[in-house]
């Protein structure tokens, strides 16, 4: 009997979480890293890390961080994320020069714990539009009220706070420890893990953990490749891009149609620019123009003229870039310094595409039997004024105003259905034979 429990205690053994707490075995700590501007993807896996850490049984989570801030919506997300954990979340601040700022100060204010390493800096939570601009009081109070909340909910100093949403205050780790907005410095994760050891702190349920992470075990939970794509994706310079370039190439692809290279080029990187509004905040007035932009760059192609409808195409996409995606935060920002030449590269491309396209359609047919008029060729077999001839790699029928006879070669002046109609060349005999009747005709005139 106790043999038999043995063999399935070892069977199931392997089955338990990697990194959960087993009897006897030294409590395991969650470690992720954040070194990224905050957007949906970092408030994603973040909520991953938190589940993982509450079914693994990890004693605690923590998030080693560096941004400079992100996208409203998401660190709203990450914060609730936090408030709602069942597990002891800590926010590390690190390595030396890192900084916790504009939305990674509410995030780390919302953590069970907030510690920085030495030289670290957080705070600057004053909300900026995505071009780093100023937004309205509305925004500004409102953000205000969230860095409140959320400092009175951890029990930290609420001016402070405010001040940073309000005044753009930024603190040090010396001074976030001294004004009550961060609870201890440490110099590197085994000094921190060292530090929290005995921390009390409290649940949403109530109740009191005190953490044991003194030579704790630690566990790295990174992004998962998928995510680190989407996370580069999460880029506004990079989603107009991707949305211009896109578009350039299957104009490209209308203009001068080819194999598909352009057009397949272009679908990649529409593909690619979708993955990237998936993530960001798109705004519908700005999807209006850049769509309004397309249509007036397939007007120039189609019907080219002097160019209006490419300039009005341009400051379309113009107006699109800045309109496209919402004033969140800073971080995650569409640098004006990339749209105008986008802009300018694209509209000029443009109108070379419609004067390509107007020779294209203006040019002598390539394509086809109209192809073949003015060739010449060699009768292969004939039968009076008729034969047939091997051309571009198929048999033709060929016909003649004269007899043909097979190695004739004739040139032809036009393709009637399956049918080419032939002019006999001549030959070396015929040409002495014209000469000499020639001669015969000079020598009787008078």
């Amino acid at each position: 009997m106790l043999l038999a429990v043995g063999v399935g205690l070892a069977l199931l053994g392997p089955l338990a979480p990697a990194g959960a707490q087993t009897g006897g075995d030294r409590p395991t700590v969650l470690v992720t890293t954040v070194d990224d501007p905050i957007t949906p993807v970092i408030a994603d896996h973040l909520a991953d890390v938190v589940a993982a850490a509450e079914d693994e049984g990890h004693a605690a989570v923590v998030v080693e961080l560096d941004t400079p801030g992100g996208l409203d919506t998401a660190m709203r997300d990450i914060v609730q994320t936090f408030l709602r954990a069942d597990v002891p979340v800590v926010v590390y601040v690190t390595p030396s020069g890192a900084r916790a700022a504009s939305a990674g100060a509410l995030i780390a204010w919302s953590a069970h714990v907030v510690a920085m390493a030495p030289g670290t800096t957080i705070g600057a939570a004053t909300p900026v539009d995505l071009e780093g601009g100023e937004v309205g009081d509305k925004v500004v109070n409102d953000a205000a009220a969230y860095a409140r909340a959320v400092a009175e909910e951890r029990g930290r100093d609420v001016e402070v706070a405010e001040e940073a949403v309000t005044e753009g205050r930024a603190l040090s780790a010396s001074e976030a420890v001294d004004e009550g907005v961060a609870d201890l410095i440490a110099v590197d994760r085994p000094e921190l893990l060292q530090v929290l050891d005995g921390t009390r702190v409290e649940l949403p349920d109530g109740t009191t953990v005190t953490l044991e992470t003194a030579g704790a075990e630690v566990v790295e939970r990174d992004m998962s490749a998928f995510r680190r794509l989407l996370q580069w994706l999460a880029d506004p310079n990079l989603a107009f891009l991707f949305l211009s370039l896109g578009t350039l190439a299957i104009i490209y692809e209308l203009a001068t149609p080819g194999i598909g290279v352009g057009g397949g080029l272009g679908a990649v990187l529409l593909v690619l620019a979708l993955f990237s509004l998936a993530v960001l905040p798109v705004d519908a007035v700005g999807l209006v123009f850049l769509v309004v932009a397309a249509v007036l760059f397939v007007v120039e192609v189609l019907a080219p003229g002097i160019g209006a409808a490419a300039a009005l195409g341009a400051v379309s996409l113009a107006l699109a870039g800045v309109f496209l995606f919402r004033d969140e935060g800073p971080g995650v920002s569409l640098s004006l310094a990339a749209v105008v030449p986008v802009v300018v590269v694209v509209g000029g491309a443009v109108v070379l595409a419609g004067r390509l396209a107007a020779h294209a359609r203006t040019a002598p047919s390539v394509l086809g039997p109209e192809a073949l008029v003015g060739r010449q060729v060699t009768v292969a077999r004939a039968d009076g004024s008729s034969g047939q001839a091997f051309v571009e790699g198929a048999w033709w029928a060929v016909s003649g105003d004269e007899p043909l006879a097979p190695g004739d070669e004739v040139r032809i002046r036009d393709v009637d259905g399956l049918r080419l109609l032939v002019d006999r060349l001549p030959t070396e005999d015929t040409k002495d034979t014209e000469d000499a009747v020639g001669v015969e005709e000079g020598d009787t005139q008078p």
